[in-house]
């Protein structure tokens, strides 16, 4: 243990160049503090989850007033960080840097062009699914609590119902389905044998469970559900002009990914390495069928008990295939991390994520688990720096754990199960169809359920609620997400061919690993320059041009 941690001190301090951690350069104390300010400037605003805090002040705090002031304000910003001395500072500082710009140039696009809180109903809805979730059976902390959260929902519904005056008619009928409709993947849901009708199918299970164990609870759990009734009616009426397109344009398009994800690709670029991609999974995945076309096929689980049995061995073999194969560094306090698919028994059948988890647990582990998305939050949540700590950007949490799939795979993390290996190439495949789909749907070329024939068309196994799910996320988060799997996954390749021949004999794959995730969660064009010292790339973001006019 304490030898990992001396290693991961030792690799922050080598990517920081000739500056000592304790005298950082010139002018570094006040990008901190301006890191801190921007932070708080920021909220109200930013992300949905913010909204049930501002309570019955929704309204004031949403206004088109106060944001303007929000966006006239980052000025100051702008001028504070041109005014930095950066060119001076060392490497790793300078990433910094790079990092604090793309959170401003974000949050610039947030007020400028998002505006989530005009344009999509379900900015509004997000948070309430929660509320939904609470256990009523709490302290009497928790039911204050949760009492004041229930109270929130009419006032926050009846302010979104002033706000929302350019709503994109794919936001508005996404809301629609889910306000009354499981969305059939449930992630991150309460367990029940047949899940709620949507989110006012969560508040009628609330709903019951008052009624059983706190009655006291019923009138304000009633209040909020006739709110969502109100609203999702309200909806339906306004419906016919809600007519705004969801995407945000091809310029703004790109703009976004290189000035905020920090990606340096256009669309144009991106889709043309994803059809690439696409061919070569699909390939790869006829010739695997094919090696494998004797062996006996995986069969799914029957039981919560038999899965449960199935990712417990996996979780061995990966953990002892990380630490004998020397790929990556695993403290050893780093315990059970859980899995990504709940075992659940749906009338229709397993969904996609599920027809593969339920076979071999493996390509999800490997992506999610260990050595993906949980143990990379557990390194993340241990990392004290005040700037590097609190950022988490898409393409590098995705693009690590979809580069693993493949590349612990070519190392040998699957030999004990080849059918496997047909699994991660059908995640691949999956991955290279998001990328022109997340495109089309930003650019406004494809609407959501245009998005969703073109994934299943291409990709065996895929259901409808899946694509659906899918899509709604590429097309409500930031612009971005849908592409930062397959094309985070192809820049890591390429950071693991420079250092590779940076380094030539003395490449090690654990120290790159390693080093790659003490860097933090940072775009990953940014660890490449911290890492390697090419500046190719980072030469595309120093300068940031005015966010381009729509071009609808």
């Amino acid at each position: 243990m304490v030898r990992f941690w001396l290693g991961f001190l030792a690799l922050i301090l080598i990517a920081a160049g000739p500056a000592r951690a304790d005298e950082p350069a010139e002018g570094y104390d006040r990008l901190l503090a301006l890191h801190d300010e921007l932070r708080d400037y920021m909220l109200p605003g930013f992300t949905a989850g913010v909204v049930l805090d501002s309570g019955a002040r929704i309204g004031e705090v949403y206004s088109d007033a106060v944001l303007e002031r929000k966006r006239a304000g980052l000025a100051r910003f702008d001028t504070a960080m041109a005014a930095l001395p950066v060119a001076e500072w060392p490497r790793a500082q300078q990433v910094d840097y790079l990092a604090v710009k793309s959170i401003l140039n974000g949050y610039r696009f947030n007020l400028e062009v998002l505006r989530p809180w005009k344009r999509d109903p379900g900015f509004y809805l997000d948070p309430l699914m929660a509320v939904a979730f609470a256990e009523v059976t709490g302290s009497d902390a928790d039911i204050a609590k949760l009492r004041a959260r229930l109270r929130a929902v009419p006032p926050l519904l009846a302010s979104a119902q002033g706000n929302l005056t350019e709503v994109a008619g794919d936001f508005a009928d996404l809301a629609l389905h889910n306000l009354d409709n499981s969305d059939g993947v449930n992630h991150y849901h309460p367990y029940r044998p047949v899940p709620p009708a949507g989110i006012i199918g969560w508040y009628d299970d609330l709903l019951a469970r008052a009624q059983a164990t706190r009655p006291d609870l019923i009138g304000d759990v009633t209040a909020a559900r006739d709110a969502l009734v109100a609203f999702r009616d309200w909806l339906r009426t306004e419906r016919p002009r809600m007519t705004a397109p969801g995407g945000v344009g091809a310029a703004r398009y790109d703009w976004y990914i290189r000035h905020v994800r920090m990606i340096p690709l256009t669309a144009a670029e991106m889709r043309t390495l994803a059809e690439r991609e696409y061919e070569r999974t699909r390939g790869a995945l006829a010739l695997l069928r094919h090696r494998n076309r004797d062996l006996p096929q995986l069969t799914l689980s029957q039981s919560a008990a038999e899965q449960a049995g199935k990712i417990a061995e996996t979780d061995r073999k990966v953990r002892q295939f990380l630490k004998d194969e020397d790929i990556v560094t695993v403290p050893d306090d780093v315990g059970d991390l859980g899995s990504n698919t709940p075992y659940i028994e749906r009338p229709g059948g397993p969904n996609f994520w599920e027809q593969i988890q339920f076979r071999d647990p493996i390509p999800d582990h490997l992506h999610a688990v260990i050595p993906g998305h949980r143990f990379d939050a557990v390194l993340a949540a241990r990392d004290t720096r005040p700037i590097r700590s609190t950022y988490s950007d898409g393409g590098r949490s995705e693009g690590w754990a979809t580069y693993l799939e493949d590349a612990l795979t070519m190392a040998g993390a699957t030999r004990h199960s080849p059918r496997a290996d047909e699994f991660i190439a059908l995640f691949g495949i999956f991955r290279a169809v998001r990328v022109p789909a997340d495109i089309a749907m930003q650019h406004n070329r494809s609407n959501v359920a245009e998005a969703v024939e073109f994934m299943r068309q291409r990709t065996p196994w895929l259901d409808e609620d899946v694509a659906r799910v899918d899509a709604e996320i590429y097309l409500r988060r930031p612009p971005g997400y849908g592409v930062a799997y397959t094309i985070g996954k192809m820049q890591m390749d390429a950071l693991l061919a420079d250092r590779a021949t940076q380094l030539g004999d003395a490449f090690s794959l654990r120290e790159f690993h390693d080093e790659f995730l003490a860097a933090g969660r940072l775009p990953i064009a940014l660890v490449r320059y911290e890492m390697t010292g090419a500046d190719d790339e980072v030469a595309l973001f120093w300068n940031t041009p005015p966010i381009p006019p729509t071009d609808r």
